[in-house]
């Protein structure tokens, strides 16, 4: 006898869960793929999807830890390269000596290898130079008293797991929220809705650069504080995604004396900080110091100059853990709790963080060739990031504000076509030129406005192709 399956109730929060990264239109983008489209994929900030070429010193000693084996091997080889005066191979041809010993001391440090669970945190010694890290790019000296613990360092399967770690411990009640910039990055907004708290808008200046002051985040917190929403933290993404805009120092004091004032938990979203292109980043822990705000930041192996984001390595690291409500546990303790359940991050993902955080040093054999590496990553990017943004300069009602940080730019659409908003428009840009973006609406904008987000990391002779494309389509839709 068939009976017909009765529908399924599930979790009401993933349902209504969105994702404009991954939403419709890059959706019809793989769907015009397959039927042979040239797509160009500018919706995410994926930069080896788009011919990014990997850190050489990292992948090197990531294939020899994966496969100890070569170690010796490549020892071997060199062996009888010196012994043979006929080769004309070249001491550059074989992988230097630092970057085997730097290798074999990584897999006596990890004991089990890379196939074994690791300690739910991630490896000590791999915590340890994150901390290390952390205080050599802050300045902090061990006298200081302010320094990196490595036990409240937590290894994260990127910094998206972080972030959920953290929003689900903060989300205990219906009416909780989260201070979030507007535009933001959709894991956030995501995140929130997942654990059935509320999202609580703040709207930096466009105008001024995507800055913001104490007043701007008052008035979202009055506003929520009138509907009953008791809130609990606030989310600053520095550099910004999705507007790429970089903070100053005066918005990030604010942040803290607002956080301090209404006893929040400041969430800094900091997997961007190797992308500023004029100056230099001040991180929320510099700027904190001897502060007692709770303090969650957060980096990444998938961004800066890396690139390696399907290797899913990151860190999570906490300030002034605040003690819960009715137990002896502080807020540590909950979220080695959570990575205990996960058992532990990425083991690959471990290694490249700490490569990230542990490049070679200046008078090592690698350092010539990582620098250079680096330097040409980060000079293209702002290149790419430039032909961009004069693009816009030739696009009717096109406006690009504030400093070029992160991977992206968030240039806002002015004069489209009555009837028409922003998801039209990158729908149609799509099918004409193959250029996938993502809408402004897909991560929020004041009410009236209508943006959309493009990562400049083509390369540029393909750039320099489709942005004509661009700007015919463009001054063409916006005159209908």
């Amino acid at each position: 006898m068939n009976i017909d399956q009765k529908p399924l109730a599930v979790n009401p929060n993933i349902l209504e869960m969105e994702y404009a990264v991954r939403g419709p239109i890059p959706q019809r983008a793989a769907e015009l793929e397959k039927q042979g489209r040239a797509i160009i994929p500018c919706h995410i900030g994926n930069p080896q999807a788009l011919g990014q070429t990997p850190i050489t010193y990292l992948r090197q000693v990531l294939a020899l830890v994966e496969e100890p084996s070569k170690i010796s091997r490549e020892r071997q080889l060199k062996a009888l390269f010196e012994e043979n005066p006929y080769s004309d191979l070249r001491e550059e041809d074989f992988i230097s000596e630092e970057i085997l010993a730097l290798s074999e001391d990584i897999l006596a440090k990890s004991v089990t290898g890379m196939g074994a669970y690791t300690a739910s945190k991630g490896h000590f010694f791999i915590r340890e130079a994150i901390a290390d890290f952390i205080n050599q790019r802050d300045g902090y000296e061990s006298s200081t008293g302010i320094c990196a613990d490595p036990e409240n360092i937590f290894l994260t399967s990127g910094a998206s797991q972080g972030v959920k770690f953290v929003i689900d411990l903060l989300i205990a009640k219906e009416n909780d929220g989260i201070m979030i910039p507007i535009p933001q990055y959709p894991l956030y907004s995501a995140s929130i809705k997942k654990a059935g708290g509320v999202q609580v808008n703040y709207y930096p200046d466009e105008e001024r650069g995507w800055i913001f002051n104490r007043q701007i985040l008052e008035e979202a917190f009055l506003s929520a504080k009138k509907d009953k929403v008791n809130v609990k933290g606030i989310v600053v993404i520095n550099p910004g995604n999705p507007t790429g805009a970089v903070l100053d120092e005066q918005s990030m004091i604010d942040v803290i004396e607002f956080a301090q004032e209404h006893q929040l938990m400041i969430i800094a979203d900091e997997v961007y900080q190797e992308n500023i292109y004029q100056g230099k980043f001040l991180s929320f822990a510099k700027v904190l110091g001897t502060g007692r705000v709770p303090l969650i930041s957060l980096h990444s192996i998938s961004k800066g100059f890396f690139g390696e984001c399907g290797h899913r390595g990151g860190y999570l690291e906490l300030r002034n853990p605040p003690k819960i409500e009715d137990s002896s546990l502080d807020f540590a303790d909950l979220l080695n709790k959570q990575a205990s359940v996960s058992l532990c991050s990425s083991t690959p993902g471990q290694v490249l963080t700490y490569l990230m955080v542990k490049p070679p040093t200046e008078n090592s054999n690698s350092y010539k060739r990582y620098i250079e590496e680096k330097n040409k990553i980060l000079d293209d990017l702002h290149e790419k990031a430039v032909m961009v943004r004069e693009a816009f300069s030739e696009m009717d009602g096109m406006e690009c504000f504030g400093e070029t940080g992160a991977l992206y730019l968030f240039p806002r659409i002015n004069g489209l076509p009555e009837g028409t908003i922003d998801f039209d428009y990158c729908m149609a840009l799509l099918e004409k030129t193959g250029l996938c973006t993502v809408n402004g609406s897909g991560f929020g904008q004041r009410e009236g406005t209508h943006h959309l987000r493009i990562a400049f990391l083509p390369p540029k002779e393909l750039l320099a192709q489709v942005l004509p494309e661009w700007i015919k389509f463009h001054n063409q839709y916006v005159s209908k």
